[in-house]
């Protein structure tokens, strides 16, 4: 796989462009449904018990911070590796790689909590990297949300550098 350019895999899996930044297609949606725990009162809260996706993030493109009221785990399946950029909910700044050099103590999966800001890329001189997001509760955009440079650095400005540069506004 890591002979192929990105144009052939998006081609090759149909991904379509996803408003986070990249490429993307959902490949599973389970039938089992379950009532979501972080979905307010008021809201429609019944949703798939999971669901996956393929992302494709090509060189120098970037997932933009956002979050999902899900737990949302990262496999790792061609090129790369991949930063994770994460923002806690109390301010806490964090980075995962993912890559598949298990005897260097990397994994090529992570799970990022529910309602964590995350942001996503290749690092330094990847083509490419393709992954797999499998969400659970399962994925709706009613329970995704960009954020906006400005209001993401008014409540974590000790992370303004790192909004700065996973925002695209």
């Amino acid at each position: 796989m890591l002979r192929l350019s990105a144009e052939e895999v998006i081609k090759t899996l149909q991904l379509i462009p996803h408003p986070e930044g990249g490429f993307y297609r959902e490949i599973f949606r389970s039938d089992v449904r379950v009532q979501h725990p972080n979905v307010p009162p008021g809201e429609e809260r019944e949703r798939a018990a999971s669901t996956l996706i393929y992302f494709l993030l090509e060189a120098k493109d970037f997932s933009a911070f956002h979050r999902v009221r899900s737990e949302e785990t990262w496999h790792l399946y061609g090129g790369g590796p991949l930063e994770l950029h994460l923002i806690h909910q109390h301010g806490e700044y964090e980075q995962r790689i993912l890559r598949r050099d298990l005897g260097a103590g990397f994994s090529p999966q992570t799970t990022v909590d529910a309602n964590v800001w995350q942001a996503a890329c290749p690092a330094p001189n990847v083509e490419w990297v393709l992954c797999g997001c499998t969400v659970a509760p399962g994925f709706e955009f009613a329970d995704f949300s960009m954020a906006s440079r400005k209001e993401l650095t008014l409540s974590y400005p000790e992370c303004q550098e790192i909004i700065n540069r996973f925002t695209r506004e």
